[in-house]
């Protein structure tokens, strides 16, 4: 099995580097496969709402221009999803923001590509902030109907200069337990393919407020 974590940071190995490879320390002590992708400091246009990927159907952006459409292929083969990201006016980093906004759609409009995938947030934030990103982060593996393993806090660890995080010992427990947890949940999703039939998935429902 193989876990691919997102790295929303414009630093590639700041705060939110080390709370990802916190967190992927486990799964591989547990035998499982990690790759982390850099994104925040790449060049990448947000959605323009064309919906070419729902009318064509063809798991791809039309935004050829960058990795998305790589990345979405990647999500796509990949068991376990990790979305991470640093701490931008109190919200997750525009990049990262542009990124998840095409992909997540591309999914959606494609019979949900990410359904019943194991997937998790984590932010790393100087001071505050670190909740609404989490939050916000969460909409996309929500939406996605991902399953979400838990930690025993939110996933928000602390530290301003790059490597800062690791003297947060309450944020480094919290990412080892999301580690854990998410090794185990993966565990039991592959252990229960072809025994426990998973629900029947559901066509998505439209309905506008104003009509």
């Amino acid at each position: 099995m193989k876990v691919l974590a997102f790295n929303g940071s414009p630093k590639a190995e700041g705060n939110t580097w080390h709370a990802i490879k916190m967190v992927t320390a486990e799964l591989e002590k547990e035998g499982l496969e990690t790759e982390i992708v850099q994104v925040g400091n790449k060049p990448i246009s947000g959605c323009i709402a064309c919906n070419q990927c729902a009318k064509l159907k063809n798991e791809q952006c039309v935004l050829a221009d960058d990795q998305v459409n790589q990345w979405i292929q990647k999500m796509k083969q990949a068991d376990g999803i990790i979305l991470g990201s640093p701490v931008h006016f109190a919200a997750m980093g525009g990049t990262m923001k542009s990124f998840l906004d095409r992909a997540f759609y591309v999914s959606s409009a494609n019979n949900n590509l990410l359904r019943h995938k194991v997937g998790a947030a984590v932010v790393a934030v100087r001071r505050s902030g670190g909740l609404p990103a989490f939050e916000q982060l969460n909409n996309y593996l929500h939406y996605s109907e991902m399953l979400i393993p838990t930690s025993n806090y939110w996933n928000v660890i602390h530290g301003a200069r790059p490597g800062e995080v690791v003297k947060d010992e309450e944020g480094a427990q919290i990412m080892r337990v999301l580690g854990k947890n998410m090794a185990w949940l993966m565990k039991l999703v592959e252990n229960g393919r072809g025994t426990v039939t998973p629900p029947e998935r559901e066509k998505k429902m439209y309905m506008n407020f104003i009509r």
